[in-house]
């Protein structure tokens, strides 16, 4: 059963939101989705022009949503769905704060696209840190993060699977049935100490999942390190895990799998929470 129906994508002022919106197009059309593109950034801060007072910072002062960073996104929509077929909208979520307005629709979605931070892109700084963990996590909905560097590609033909018994990976995987199911080779990399894969086996093979090829053992201290190793291996073009098993503070400041590939995935990853 396909359950990728209603599609949500993340647009902003970046140079990478055309490929985004060309991904996320291109993934709808394969799965006769409805797509809506959501253009979601925060105002800038500037300073205060006010008398330096000893011992406290300038105070910042709200400014306007930079018009050209709206006019960008917008101008990268028309262009990519002209004379297109998909069923889309776009939303300008500018009265809203970024990461409230997106989680809020995400909510109604089967599948988020956002876009992997590119830090030389200053045209990224409206878009709040932790962007994709905090709509991950608030949402509930899967997501597709594409990397800014590369390619990606809408019908990935090999695709990696991170699994271990949690929450996160089930919800990652069960998410992604309709794309597994279409993949030419599905590899899943199992943690070190995952019980019997046998039921795992008899899942994905029920669902229609074929060609299927078992790693064992990928190290838990290391593992996003080693997923992405792994990845690259294989030339795999899409890769699935579950995100923030652990407290996203908790990883974000002590490190984790989920922040080592938010940080520098190459490939497309599809991530639940």
């Amino acid at each position: 059963m396909n359950t990728l129906r209603m599609m949500m994508v993340h647009v902003d002022g970046t140079h990478q939101a055309a490929a985004r919106l060309m991904l996320a197009r291109d993934l709808a059309r394969v799965h006769h989705a409805t797509l809506a593109a959501a253009f979601a950034v925060a105002p800038r801060f500037q300073p205060l022009p006010v008398p330096w007072v000893e011992g406290l910072p300038a105070a910042p002062l709200l400014d306007e949503i930079d018009p050209k960073h709206r006019d960008h996104a917008r101008s990268a929509f028309d262009r990519v769905f002209r004379g297109s077929t998909v069923a889309v909208r776009f939303e300008d979520l500018s009265d809203e704060p970024p990461v409230k307005g997106l989680t809020q629709r995400a909510r109604l979605a089967d599948l988020l696209v956002l876009g992997q931070p590119d830090p030389s892109d200053t045209a990224g700084t409206d878009v709040p840190r932790r962007f994709i963990a905090s709509v991950l996590i608030g949402s509930g909905t899967p997501a597709l993060v594409l990397p800014f560097t590369g390619t990606a590609v809408a019908e990935p033909q090999c695709v990696l699977v991170g699994w271990k018994s949690s929450r996160e990976a089930a919800r990652a995987l069960m998410s992604a049935l309709p794309v597994l199911s279409r993949a030419r080779a599905v590899h899943v990399a199992l943690a070190a100490g995952s019980v019997d894969a046998r039921p795992l086996e008899a899942y994905l093979h029920a669902h229609g999942v074929r060609n299927l090829q078992l790693h064992s053992d990928v190290p838990d201290d290391h593992a996003g390190r080693s997923l992405l190793s792994l990845a690259g291996e294989l030339d795999a073009d899409w890769l699935v895990m579950g995100c923030f098993g652990h407290s996203q503070t908790r990883e974000w400041v002590l490190g984790g799998a989920s922040r080592t590939v938010l940080d520098t995935a190459t490939l497309p990853v599809w991530m639940a929470h």
